[in-house]
């Protein structure tokens, strides 16, 4: 877009400091700038309370912004009909079976299209090759923007997900996340020395009251469960903790959430860690979808994928870390 730099902008939020091009500017004219969406849409968010300026809601369209206020837009998803197929996609698909695809996402790939990115998506790669799968919200499984989507991982987290080919492999891996039965396991780097071994952070999560793109610790909000085990601990170039983390359940941001809430956010994570300090020389954050287990859909034998550390987070361990 070329207005406010790319890394503020995701498939679910803009989040932004005004520049100077933008200090005068009604709130609802810039948002609408930046995001290309219609100015009626962004009265729409605006009145829905998706919108902050400098930590507070803000639900008048015609405020005038000043350079360096702070802006953090909730995005709504897309109403396009269905998914554009795009075969420029690169995806890396580590199993494919008739009924789903396990793939192992790249961290900077975006899932499914949002407001904040249409085309180019992980989902547009995958109907280009699997064509079958944009036809599966016709027969009422899932949605036209995200066809055959199980769970979806953040843009900044690489690893491994699911995707469904058919009815059967869809409503079977749903059916096994809503039970928890399936099992998604993550490495991340965690801010900080955390003491305690092996624990569970169980604290609700819901949408931020201060700032409409971030979740948090609520008392109102979902039930929210993350384990965790303490796999190493490094000192240099900052304190550090490696952690295995398995999720009980599924929030939003909740892993980011939950470490953040105990005092161990994400390394390199600017939404909820050192917004303006990177403890590491990484773009991204450090948490990666490591492992998946669960039935197979028809056979009902149990099935475990695992994806290695990509080498952008593998270079920032001084050794091989043990990961079980």
């Amino acid at each position: 877009m070329g207005l406010v730099d790319e890394n503020t902008f995701d498939d679910e939020s803009l989040d932004f400091t005004v520049p100077s091009h933008l200090d005068g500017v009604r709130l609802d004219r810039a948002i609408a700038l930046l995001t290309g969406l219609s100015r009626s849409v962004v009265g729409g968010i605006i009145d829905s309370g998706s919108v902050s300026l400098n930590g507070a809601i803000a639900t008048k369209a015609s405020l005038v912004l000043s350079e360096g206020q702070q802006v953090a837009v909730a995005l709504p998803e897309p109403v396009d009909d269905r998914v554009t197929p795009d075969a420029s996609v690169d995806i890396d698909v580590v199993a494919e079976f008739p009924d789903f695809l396990v793939i192992n996402k790249f961290a900077d790939q975006v899932v499914h299209p949002g407001a904040g990115q249409r085309e180019g998506t992980l989902i547009a790669g995958i109907v280009a090759r699997y064509p079958e799968i944009a036809l599966l919200p016709e027969q009422g499984c899932g949605d036209a923007v995200r066809p055959g989507v199980v769970h979806r991982l953040d843009k900044g987290t690489s690893g491994l997900m699911t995707v469904a080919r058919t009815v059967e492999g869809f409503e079977a891996l749903s059916e096994q996340l809503a039970d928890r039965t399936m099992g998604r396991t993550y490495l991340g780097l965690a801010d900080g020395w955390v003491t305690e071994e092996r624990g569970v952070v169980d604290a609700p999560i819901g949408r931020s009251n201060r700032n409409p793109t971030l979740m948090s610790v609520r008392r109102d909000g979902r039930v929210a469960r993350t384990g965790y085990t303490v796999l190493a601990r490094y000192e240099q170039p900052v304190p550090v903790t490696l952690l295995r983390l398995r999720l009980d359940t599924g929030r939003t941001h909740q892993i980011r959430v939950h470490l953040s809430a105990i005092g161990h956010p994400v390394v390199n994570d600017s939404k909820y860690g050192h917004r303006r300090d990177r403890r590491l020389p990484e773009e991204r954050f450090f948490l990666h979808s490591w492992r998946l287990e669960f039935d197979h859909p028809i056979t009902e034998e149990r099935l475990k994928f695992e994806a290695l550390l990509p080498s952008d987070l593998r270079s920032l361990l001084p050794e091989e870390p043990p990961l079980d």
